[in-house]
């Protein structure tokens, strides 16, 4: 994988909205959701959907499959991992680490 190809994942990934799809896409598993199952359960409006779902489309994060009458997204789960293998590659020099969580907490949160 590409560093582009991740920036541009990460990218989609970096705005709360999107962020709730793809974890809600994620939790699905492999049979995915229609908009209107997301929708109601993000309670985000349609069209504001379409938008965020088009954006993690273009970053290849999320696959559209039509089902009869209806379209079903589904998360890319093979590029999900390429995007964590890359992120975790040579990590900690190839020695087993382990992320402190109060630690990363305290990095994370904003002052």
């Amino acid at each position: 994988m590409e560093s582009n190809d991740v920036v541009c994942a990460l990218a989609a990934l970096a705005q709360s909205s999107r962020l709730g799809i793809f974890r809600a896409l994620v939790q699905a598993g492999p049979a995915g959701l229609t908009p209107g199952d997301l929708s109601a359960q993000l309670e985000v409006a349609g069209n504001t959907l379409s938008f965020h779902l088009k954006e993690l489309m273009h970053a290849d994060l999320v696959s559209q499959e039509r089902a009869g009458r209806n379209l079903i997204y589904r998360a890319r789960f093979d590029r999900m991992q390429q995007v964590l293998s890359y992120l975790s590659d040579n990590c900690c020099q190839g020695n087993a680490c382990e992320v402190d969580s109060a630690r990363a907490s305290a990095l994370c949160s904003t002052p």
